[in-house]
């Protein structure tokens, strides 16, 4: 499995509430990404920070996300240039569902 971090610095903090309202409006468009395990959103505690920690089945995956398009939408949605970080991802802890997965 991979993970991949995405980062982008806002030119003005968010609200928590402002964040929010933007995750939910963009989050259906991830529902039906191939391969993707799971998406959570982050944003700092100042505001300044926002971003996602994808769960990914392969790095193929991925790879198929992070396009030109991608970066695009990024861009427009944030008015900043996206950092990406891929992770290998050998062990997860799933707590939730009393599991511990291995690739």
């Amino acid at each position: 499995m991979i993970t991949t971090i995405t980062a982008f610095r806002m030119a003005s903090p968010l609200t928590r509430d402002e964040a929010k309202a933007i995750f939910l409006s963009t989050a259906p468009t991830y529902q039906s990404v191939p391969g993707l395990i799971r998406k959570t959103y982050l944003l700092s505690d100042d505001g300044l920070t926002a971003g996602g920690v994808y769960l990914w089945k392969t790095r193929a995956d991925a790879e198929a996300l992070y396009t030109n398009e991608w970066r695009a939408f990024v861009r427009e949605k944030y008015q900043t240039e996206p950092s990406l970080t891929y992770f290998e991802s050998p062990v997860i802890v799933d707590n939730e569902a009393g599991e511990i997965q291995s690739d």
